[in-house]
């Protein structure tokens, strides 16, 4: 069996790789380092590429952007994957407002030449989407919210569990990144319910391991404990630093896309996050890291929350254990902050 995964050489790309190749697929990475060039030196990700060339078994890395529509289709008639994982990306909502051109292209088009390539060549593949919690922009913001010591919460029983795909995703403010990973999102839905074809989104909460090159601009959970371990200097922007995250470890990911994979459908959306259990706000992953590393969190406050944050965000996963009771999360939030200072830790060292 073959897989093909786009943005290899990051987080959930390099977790997919390495989790098919331990099941013994022929992995065929897609990846060009842009991050590089959208993030500087500290978003690099050749390290993470030359990791799975390593240790991979049945690893090729092809050095290719997606947004190049010839050599994508090319790449697709010639390989033929039995299935695609999409997780290339820009990924900051900052970002995007300066370049929204590239956000466009690499998050909307990028996703339409997959999509495309698929639908000629390996109609039948299964497609997984990796979108994100931004579709539903900062609407999240206007259910009633409970102010807590440390987090805000929901205020309203119904909402406890978290948002459900079925919340909107229009008539908010996304940020640009969010709307060009809308159009990418919709897209995916669409060649599954129109083409038929075997198509997933799945709306990532806050995706985190070891593996992250977190940065100020993307990366909550892997930036701040690399400020921690690094004894660097954190903002937090808005909102009392008390607005809340669920964090999902991206090995419980892979195992997520392996059971669509074995059991696809088409035109699904699913909230893919660490539910309640690993929701944490920023003041508490201050006092979670802390407590590891024994360092005080150096930190400003600045009174202005980004564009389009959400204040509280839980992703309810009722729908997706439903459609696979098999899966569940295993990585413990616990278990999240120990790897990612342990991966901090060597990385510096």
């Amino acid at each position: 069996m073959k897989i093909l995964v786009t943005g290899s050489s990051g987080l959930i790309g390099s977790e997919v790789a390495q989790h098919f190749d331990r099941l013994g697929w022929e992995i065929h990475g897609v990846d060009n380092n842009m991050r590089a060039d959208f993030f500087g030196p500290q978003g690099d990700t050749r390290w993470n590429q030359k990791r799975l060339e390593s240790g991979c078994k049945r690893f090729t890395h092809h050095e290719l952007d997606i947004r190049d529509r010839a050599a994508v289709l090319q790449l697709l008639e010639d390989m033929r994957p039995d299935a695609i994982v999409h997780a290339a990306a820009q990924p900051s909502h900052d970002l995007a407002a300066s370049r929204p051109f590239d956000d466009f292209d690499v998050n909307a088009v990028g996703t339409l030449n997959l999509l495309e390539g698929t639908r000629r060549f390996i109609l039948d593949s299964p497609f997984v989407y990796m979108s994100t919690n931004k579709v539903y922009g900062d609407a999240p913001n206007e259910l009633p919210l409970v102010e807590m010591e440390t987090r805000w919460d929901y205020a309203a029983s119904d909402d406890f569990p978290g948002i459900r795909e079925d919340f909107r995703i229009d008539r908010s403010k996304h940020s640009i990144f969010g709307a060009s990973k809308v159009a990418a999102d919709v897209m995916v839905q669409e060649y599954g319910r129109y083409f038929g074809m075997k198509t997933c989104c799945l709306r990532g909460g806050c995706l985190t391991g070891p593996s992250h090159s977190g940065v100020e601009l993307h990366g909550f959970l892997s930036y701040l404990v690399k400020v921690n371990v690094g004894g660097g200097h954190y903002k937090v922007y808005g909102y009392k630093g008390k607005q809340v995250r669920d964090n999902i470890h991206s090995l419980d990911v892979a195992c997520f896309i392996e059971r669509f994979i074995a059991e696809p459908r088409s035109g699904e959306v699913y909230n893919l996050g660490g539910g309640r259990d690993n929701s944490c706000s920023i003041l508490e992953a201050f006092q979670r890291v802390g407590a590891i590393t024994g360092k005080t969190m150096s930190y400003e406050y600045i009174d202005k929350n980004r564009e389009g944050d959400h204040i509280c965000y839980i992703s309810n996963l009722d729908k997706l254990k439903r459609h696979y009771p098999g899966w569940t999360i295993t990585r413990s939030l616990d278990d999240i902050f120990e790897e990612t200072v342990s991966a901090w830790h060597e990385r510096n060292a």
